[in-house]
């Protein structure tokens, strides 16, 4: 199983958001769209052993499983309906009980150092970062279940690199260049597949 936890730190913690506005108004939640997507869709299916993170303002994360997703479309209005519909179910969600939406997508009632905590004991904590020890000088490819971390459009924020200093297992950096969140677990995808570029 492979994990990804993604930081939104302007999505919209109501579902009062037109989907005609994903860069604007919905706190570029288009961005975190195409996140969700690289992590799921590949030609003609989407991955089953995957998992996707996205914690809302710190205050409410939704769950998106592969196993259990159905008709998910590689477009980011689509997925951030998906969004906005667990958004509409967020008074579902019960302390640690979450509200479920939709099959593959749960609404829990958490934040950023909680949902770490959740994830931890499924795999080893990942934080990509621009200044990580670099993919190919690590074992990440012999890791069955690792779980990456990234932040949208803004950095860490200092509690956020304070809670991953805590919790993460590694810090790694993925190539020489800065990429965008969707571009990074593409390649985090195919180094896995690959077993660090080694198998193709």
């Amino acid at each position: 199983m492979r994990q990804f936890v993604c930081i939104g730190h302007d999505v919209p913690t109501e579902p009062d958001f037109s989907l005609d506005d994903l860069a604007g108004g919905a706190g570029r939640l288009d961005a975190l769209c195409r996140s969700i997507t690289a992590a799921f869709v590949r030609s003609h299916g989407i991955r089953t052993d995957v998992r996707v993170h996205l914690v809302c303002q710190d205050e409410l994360t939704i769950t998106f499983d592969g196993g259990d997703l159905r008709n998910l479309n590689p477009d980011e209005r689509s997925t951030a309906a998906r969004v906005r519909t667990a958004l509409e179910h967020r008074e579902e969600a019960i302390g640690a009980l979450p509200a479920e939406p939709s099959p593959g997508v749960e609404l829990y009632r958490r934040g950023f150092e909680e949902t770490l905590e959740a994830v931890a004991s499924a795999g080893t904590i990942v934080q990509l970062h621009e200044d990580g020890e670099p993919a190919v000088e690590t074992d990440l490819s012999d890791d069955a279940d690792p779980v990456f971390v990234l932040s949208d459009h803004h950095d860490f924020a200092d509690d956020e690199e304070s809670t991953l200093a805590a919790a993460a297992d590694r810090r790694v950096r993925l190539g020489p260049e800065r990429l965008h969140a969707d571009q990074a677990i593409t390649v985090a995808h195919h180094f896995l597949d690959t077993d660090g570029y080694d198998r193709f």
